[in-house]
């Protein structure tokens, strides 16, 4: 490909001297608190990106000001896990140096908004010190590794824990520019990329690891899924599934969501080997013209799953065995307490969007940005655990946390926390409340069209009403929104989706698979509140009426016909809305 065909993001990244670029002169200039343009694509390879606050643009435009820059900073925490000092030390730093709140996110870590362009340094620095970085959270690279985080699965969280971490550490970007501008350590020789390469991967590359029966982690969202495969307790090799990737663009029948496929079985000899020859394969192969069509599901359904097979042959000699025999039951988590082969207790935590902070009489936290239940105090009542918990902190894929590894003897203790700061530990939320889950949306993300954090629980309020009335109370629905198509919040694997469309406006989709196995598919586009419950209302009836026993929501709209199924990602735009409308 010559360079005149190449997208503007590859001539920033080739001319950025391994992500340099002018970074460290655009942290020293006082007078803006903005970064250059083309720094805002380097700047996500350290894991934050540039945003302004949307509610302020037009009163500061008015009063002749720049836009209120800040940035949206999130970690590099391979599978979610961290110790209690660290915990409190994340705190500390939303607070000292971020907006006072936190947000997990679904990618099983913590991200911070608000960061002012002079506390980037420290904040870095200071989470440096406590053993966590953010190289790689954002970027064309591979970004923060998930894994299953499912309590009553101990026996295989440490392997797949370490698993998370080997592959995350392989797969970081090597360039000594984070320690140089970030940490303001000296030079040390030439850089160079071993696995990347100067121009690093087309667009974001993601891999999780799931452990069977749990898909806590939407392990089919990923460019890579690993599914682990146990012979009893012990981890034996991994199926893999490529191509996975939620983005796509309103409009354009050319971007589409899609699943990962299953392409085979690898042993753990294999693994690491088998991930790195992917990811190769997608930076030789992906798209650097366009970046709508850079995604390694593109790359995969341009050229065929056998392609694929022959490139790994050819580069590493060997082919995948044949997929070992797996069955997933759901893509949620299961709230409260588990106990573990080995006697110790987890306690899973509802975070309703995955929002952190304490609200006050009027439910409002940072100035009124954010929204919860009045008098809430849930920042400080898992700041007060962390400080007595002996055991790990572990972030989901759904935006919940879990107190992992809690002796029995502690256990009374954490349970009174738990009790006198009105922690969600399943028995206070609905269930229907506990399914759902939003991106960020307004006022920061530049690319949203419509609230959705901010949004989603009032309309589940709403939706609650509804199941309530049809004697669905305890039936668990997976409600996805996000604010925009990028797919943050994973939306085309919602039983309901919400895509923003435009303020107050949403694309409904239905009909994914309870266990994360099938995209939904498109069924209203552009409706607003009243239309939205006017659309499933009748639907939900008709589902209290008609449901066959254990039938999850989304298979049975497929069945009475209510929506057709999507079975591959470049189906997704077919036969849209019922199959009698199509």
């Amino acid at each position: 490909m010559s360079d005149n065909e190449l997208s503007p993001v590859e001539h920033i990244k080739i001319a950025s001297n391994y992500l340099r670029g002018t970074i460290a002169d655009g942290l020293a200039d006082e007078l803006t608190g903005s970064i250059a343009e083309d720094d805002t694509q380097l700047t996500k390879f350290y894991g934050f990106y540039q945003q302004d606050d949307r509610d302020l643009r037009s009163e500061r435009k008015a009063s002749k000001l720049e836009p209120h820059y800040q940035f949206m900073l999130r970690l590099r925490l391979p599978a979610g896990v961290v110790t209690g000092e660290q915990y409190l030390a994340i705190d500390e730093l939303a607070h000292k140096y971020a907006n006072g709140t936190l947000r997990l996110t679904t990618r099983q870590t913590f991200q911070y908004h608000g960061v002012l362009k002079k506390h980037l340094r420290p904040l870095l620095q200071a989470a440096y010190k406590v053993g966590i970085d953010a190289r790689g959270a954002c970027g064309d690279v591979n970004r923060n590794v998930m894994a299953s985080a499912n309590p009553h699965l101990s026996a295989l969280h440490r392997d797949v824990h370490d698993w998370s971490t080997k592959i995350s550490e392989h797969l970081a970007w090597k360039s000594r520019a984070y320690e140089e501008i970030f940490l303001e350590q000296a030079p040390q020789g030439e850089d160079h990329e071993p696995i990347y390469g100067k121009t690093y991967l087309p667009r974001k590359f993601k891999i999780a690891i799931a452990v069977p029966p749990e898909n806590d982690v939407d392990v089919f969202a990923n460019d890579i899924g690993l599914i682990a495969i146990a012979e009893g307790d012990t981890l034996v090799g991994f199926n893999i599934a490529i191509g996975g990737g939620m983005g796509s663009t309103h409009g354009d029948e050319a971007t589409y969501p899609r699943l990962g496929s299953v392409i085979g079985f690898a042993t753990l000899e294999q693994t690491l080997e088998a991930v790195q020859t992917l990811v190769e394969i997608q930076r030789d192969h992906g798209d650097r013209s366009n970046r709508k069509h850079a995604r390694f599901k593109y790359t995969i359904d341009d050229h065929g799953i056998d392609w694929i097979h022959d490139q790994m042959e050819e580069r590493v000699g060997w082919r995948l065995a044949e997929p070992r025999d797996y069955e997933f039951a759901r893509n949620g988590d299961p709230l409260g307490w588990a106990e573990d082969d080995a006697g110790n207790w987890h306690l899973t935590l509802f975070i309703e969007n995955g929002r952190i902070a304490d609200f006050d009489a009027e439910g409002t936290a940072h100035y009124g940005q954010y929204h919860g239940e009045p008098g809430y105090k849930l920042m400080t009542g898992l700041r007060e655990l962390a400080k007595i918990h002996q055991g790990t902190i572990r972030l989901t894929g759904n935006h919940n946390l879990i107190v992992a590894g809690v002796s029995p003897d502690n256990k009374p203790a954490i349970e009174a926390l738990v009790a006198h700061y009105g922690l969600d530990d399943g028995s206070r939320g609905s269930t229907l409340r506990h399914s759902a889950m939003a991106c960020v949306a307004f006022p920061t993300c530049g690319l949203a069209m419509a609230e959705s954090e901010r949004y989603l629980p009032a309309l589940v309020t709403e939706l609650e009403k509804i199941v309530d009335d049809a004697g669905l109370t305890d039936q668990p629905i997976v409600i996805r929104m996000t604010g925009c198509p990028n797919g943050c919040a994973r939306p085309f694997l919602g039983e309901i989706g919400f895509v923003g469309k435009a303020p107050g406006k949403y694309n409904l989709y239905l009909g994914a698979g309870h266990d994360g196995a099938r995209l939904n598919k498109l069924y209203r586009e552009n409706i607003g509140e009243d239309e939205i419950l006017a659309e499933l209302t009748p639907m939900i009836e008709q589902f209290a009426a008609e449901r066959e026993e254990g039938e999850p929501f989304g298979d049975f709209v497929i069945r009475a016909g209510i929506i057709a199924e999507t079975t591959e990602g470049r189906y997704f735009h077919d036969n849209v809305g019922s199959p009698q409308a199509a």
